[in-house]
């Protein structure tokens, strides 16, 4: 897919001086970095949808087990 962006000149003249250094282009080093924040956003929402997984089944495997009717000097005194 191609698309158009507006950019300042002398933004273009130094990306593409980098882009010679490394071997590229102005269009490879746009690809890459557009690349790269996909696959992070992809990682960064898969660990939220775990997250938020494991909070969930931490509220629906939670239960009371009754009112607390012993002490603590009482397990003392059983040992």
């Amino acid at each position: 897919m191609n698309i158009t962006l507006s950019l300042d000149d002398e933004l273009v003249k130094e990306v593409r001086k980098i882009a010679v250094e490394r071997d590229t282009t102005l269009t490879g080093i746009v690809r890459d970095y557009l690349e790269k924040l996909a696959a992070e956003n992809a990682v960064s929402s898969r660990k939220r949808r775990e997250r938020a997984a494991l909070e969930s089944s931490f509220e629906r495997f939670q239960f009371r087990v009754g009112k607390r009717t012993w002490k603590r000097a009482d397990l003392y005194a059983r040992s």
